[in-house]
């Protein structure tokens, strides 16, 4: 098994209907789970030029999970199941 990381984006305020579907997936993933992360808040993006201030919105890198799967498709499929809010992100994380 590999590890992947999904990444994911957009900000809406939860209510209980997100938070159920949310629970959902993750029991969904089962053992493939490796980490299920946590959301993101505010945040800065830092430059040779400067920074500045990250707005939480439907574009805001919102939060992250660690799953393990054979491979990039597979990890997709996990993906693709995800209660997302604008979109997700999956990258292979590479041994070092």
């Amino acid at each position: 098994m590999k590890k992947f990381v999904i990444f994911h984006y957009g900000f809406e305020m939860p209510t209980p209907e997100i938070m159920e579907d949310w629970s959902k997936w993750f029991a969904s993933i089962g053992d493939k789970m490796v980490d299920p992360g946590s959301p993101l808040g505010p945040g800065r993006e830092i430059t040779p030029a400067g920074t500045k201030e990250l707005p939480v919105d439907k574009q805001a890198l919102t939060g992250y999970t660690v799953i393990n799967a054979k491979d990039l498709d597979e990890a997709e499929k996990i993906a693709k199941s995800c209660p997302m809010i604008t979109s997700v992100r999956v990258y292979e994380a590479m041994s070092m």
